[in-house]
């Protein structure tokens, strides 16, 4: 099993929320003159419905912890397992750094461009992005830590991304935060003996959020059908398979996390994967054939290579190192053949949004 560095002081949550790896949340920037030349108008008016929805602002309160809230913290925090603490503080520093990413990069979109459209979405979107960051903060700083943001924003380093891989990655990232926060928020209303944190109560009006984002970048795609034609097709695929191998290894870094909740990690990832594909329809004409045996079996063939490999890295030194190229280059191997796994190909329909049903 991955070790999980220990997040016990200001400074664990700062290098922990800085750190690269092949499976930490990155921070982005693109190319502003292709995003500034984004055309809406095939939607023009499912898009206009939307910059409704977010100009309402429904959320504006929806993250603002209460007094049941406090009380909570209170009654469950010292009664946590230590390898759950340790697990569930990791959750919190990877999550804040996923959402403030998300803030980061609309940010600098918003503030580099002129087209009145995705300069407004990106507004509302950092708006979100930013309040999700913050309520994550609060959780981290009951344990008396939390993450500087200013120097988060100043530290991480950055990865360029030509902009259809932005649009390709992100609506990804949202369409699955919805998937995985639904799903735990379904667990735990049905089980609510097993919430160990008051945080998972907002799960709900959290992941509606990442739902509305993922919309809008299915709009902006659907507007553009280039980007789903042709060899895109091929940068679709690959998306959607590093999205689901880097949360599949993830999860299974951390188990304790999801059996507190009652939760199988390795069956709770496919009913996330499925959850995705069916949302991914709306855009995407291919998914991924998760409940292929191969697939699955790869899958799990990954996640311990890349067990392995942090063991290596951990051991340091020469021997360490030849370890990690080795368990490397077995783990890209791995993903070469979970890639060439025949995919699912499917039309895609007339209507492109969708509810938060699930």
């Amino acid at each position: 099993m991955t070790t999980i560095t220990e997040i016990n002081t200001l400074e664990d949550a700062a290098r922990k929320a800085v750190s690269s790896t092949m499976i930490s949340p990155r921070f982005y920037t693109t190319d502003h003159d292709y995003m500034n030349q984004i055309n809406i108008e095939p939607v023009r008016a499912e898009w206009d419905i939307m910059m409704k929805e977010y100009e309402g602002d429904n959320n504006q309160d929806h993250f603002i912890r209460d007094a049941d809230f406090a009380k909570e913290v209170d009654e469950l925090l010292p009664k946590l397992d230590p390898e759950l603490r340790k697990e569930f503080l990791d959750f919190l520093v990877t999550s804040l750094t996923s959402e403030f990413s998300g803030c980061v990069l609309y940010n600098e979109i918003r503030g580099k461009i002129t087209n009145p459209d995705i300069k407004q979405l990106m507004t509302y979107m950092a708006r979100d992005e930013s309040r999700h960051a913050g309520f994550i903060n609060s959780s981290l700083r009951d344990f008396g830590l939390g993450v500087n943001l200013g120097d988060l924003k100043r530290d991480k380093p950055y990865t360029y991304f030509k902009p259809k891989f932005i649009l390709y990655a992100t609506y990804l990232s949202e369409k699955i935060g919805y998937a995985r926060y639904i799903t735990i928020f379904r667990q735990l209303e049905k089980n609510p003996d097993k919430r160990f944190h008051p945080i998972f109560r907002w799960f709900q009006r959290w992941c509606n959020d990442e739902f509305r984002h993922g919309e809008s970048f299915a709009l902006i795609m659907r507007a553009n059908p280039s980007l789903l034609q042709g060899g895109n097709i091929y940068w679709i695929r690959f998306f959607l398979l590093s999205v689901y191998a880097t949360m599949y290894v993830r999860d299974h870094t951390r188990p304790a996390l999801k059996m507190a909740m009652g939760l199988d990690p390795t069956q709770y990832d496919y009913e996330v994967f499925r959850i995705t594909s069916e949302i991914s329809k709306q855009v995407f004409p291919i998914t991924l054939d998760t409940d292929h045996p191969k697939f699955r079996q790869e899958m799990d063939y990954l996640h311990r290579v890349a067990d392995r490999f942090y063991e290596a890295k951990a051991k340091g030194g020469i021997t360490g190192l030849i370890q990690q190229g080795w368990y490397a280059s077995l783990g890209f191997l791995s993903f070469a053949r979970l890639y060439f796994i025949p995919v699912k190909h499917h039309k895609l329909p007339k209507e492109i949004r969708l509810a938060p049903i699930w």
